[in-house]
């Protein structure tokens, strides 16, 4: 079975090898292509994977290449990891909109629309080759924005593309743990959209355990989410959030610390990891301890502004465990391609699920996955305050679609003036000038 790897030369593919390494059953992967549009990453990456694989007498072939047809061609699972516009890209997102006050986190805000507004003709044209070039493949986008661009995929793959991430997975075992449980055992009730969606049941043996915890304070406070967001407010809210909307709930703050900090998110990534690359191209330094002590770093400080504005302190070593989204995609293919019946939380089209949005829009459920690929699973209906952030943020994604479509700039401003974490009409007009100065890919939005 070959998989193929679109973003090859990312720094996170040796945790999806890694996980490969470790599945030897029938009918697993024999063969990873990679594909980049930067040949150096590529070495640096086949490199690392060539170290990890150095003891495993049946690890999967690896072939690089900056060829997207050939990569594509024959391909039975394809995996979007790319990231349009780099880590360069990703830091001017941030600053152009601290500039202006609001958030430019990747995926939320400004951030997340400019991000979008780059990779969404990219991913569409990466849809197009698929359907065209390998039409029998699964495609498993970790491409963020993961549910716009899952979206905007399916619209010309259909259900053959599905969108993952491990935050919510995350949640669930650490809530388990919490409660004393086997995480493996557990059924989360989660719903929402990606980074924007809440934890309201944990079942286990058909008992809903949440209740337990929200009851008890000091169990509530014990864990990464109950420290960042405060035991007063889960109560308050009758479930436990995704970390991400820790940028909806304390936005101020968060915005401020980001403004304080002494290097955005994006610039710290980029510098980290452009030392990284610089050092394995020295064909004698050991590559794999080199990506293993920049993991380590880069996991540790994840999220770590928003943790001072809780002042939460360090993440817990429990939190630095492996095992995140890389395993999500593994048992996906393993569900799809051996027909192993499972139960995952993945980005797929609502169909009915959510009775607020349409038959088209991508959101976040535990879906049913075998052999004909994922259907969400029912759920109750979403509280008011969700399905006011839940609506509110699916209508910013359909005008990034709809402006990525059209070239329209005016369908661009829209989406930036109607994202909850942008105040105002004048300042969307604002963040879109800074990002067309700061994006020569953004030239196309040059229509009214």
């Amino acid at each position: 079975m070959k998989l193929t790897i679109l973003g090859g030369g990312g720094f996170r593919v040796p945790l999806v090898y890694g996980a490969l390494l470790a599945d030897h059953a029938e009918g697993r992967v024999s063969a990873v292509t990679l594909y980049d549009t930067d040949a150096d990453r590529l070495t640096a990456i086949a490199r690392v994977l060539g170290e990890q694989a150095a003891n495993v007498a049946d690890a999967p072939a690896v072939t690089a290449t900056t060829d997207l047809d050939d990569a594509l061609r024959g391909a039975d699972f394809v995996f979007s990891a790319i990231r349009v516009g780099g880590l360069e890209g990703r830091a001017a997102d941030e600053r152009v909109a601290l500039d202006e006050g609001v958030l430019g986190q990747e995926t939320v805000g400004a951030g997340g629309i400019a991000y979008g507004l780059r990779t969404v003709p990219v991913a569409v044209d990466l849809a197009q080759r698929i359907a065209r070039l390998a039409p029998n493949a699964w495609v498993i986008n970790f491409t963020n924005p993961a549910g716009l661009v899952t979206e905007a995929m399916s619209r010309h793959l259909g259900d053959r593309v599905i969108g993952i991430c491990d935050s919510p997975v995350g949640l669930g075992r650490r809530i388990a743990r919490v409660l004393g449980a086997d995480p493996d055992r557990a059924r989360i009730d989660y719903v929402g959209l990606n980074h924007l969606g809440w934890v309201r049941g944990l079942r286990v043996d058909g008992r809903d355990e949440l209740p337990r915890l929200l009851a008890d304070p000091e169990l509530l406070g014990s864990f990464e989410e109950g420290r960042l967001f405060g035991t007063d407010w889960l109560r308050s809210l009758g479930a436990v959030p995704n970390e991400y909307l820790h940028y909806y709930y304390f936005n101020r703050e968060a915005v401020r610390a980001y403004q304080d900090a002494e290097q955005t998110r994006g610039a710290f990534l980029r510098e980290q990891q452009e030392g990284f690359y610089a050092r394995v191209k020295d064909p004698g330094a050991p590559a794999l301890p080199a990506w293993d002590r920049t993991r380590a770093e880069r996991e540790a400080t994840y999220m770590s502004e928003n943790r001072d504005v809780a002042g939460v302190g360090e993440r817990e070593e429990s939190d630095l465990e492996s095992g995140g989204y890389e395993q999500v995609a593994l048992a996906l293919m393993r569900a799809v391609a051996r027909n192993e019946r499972t139960s995952l939380i993945l980005n797929v089209r609502n169909r009915t699920t959510l009775s607020v949005l349409d038959a088209d829009a991508v959101i976040e459920v535990p879906c049913l996955v075998d052999a004909n690929g994922a259907r969400p699973v029912a759920v109750d209906p979403l509280p008011y305050h969700a399905v006011g952030l839940v609506t509110a943020v699916k209508a910013v994604e359909r005008a990034v679609l709809d402006a990525a479509e059209s070239g329209s700039r005016a369908t661009a401003v829209k989406a930036f003036a109607l994202h909850p974490l942008v105040d105002s009409v004048t300042v969307a007009g604002r963040l879109l000038d800074g990002y067309l100065k700061a994006h020569p890919r953004l030239a196309y939005l040059n229509r009214p």
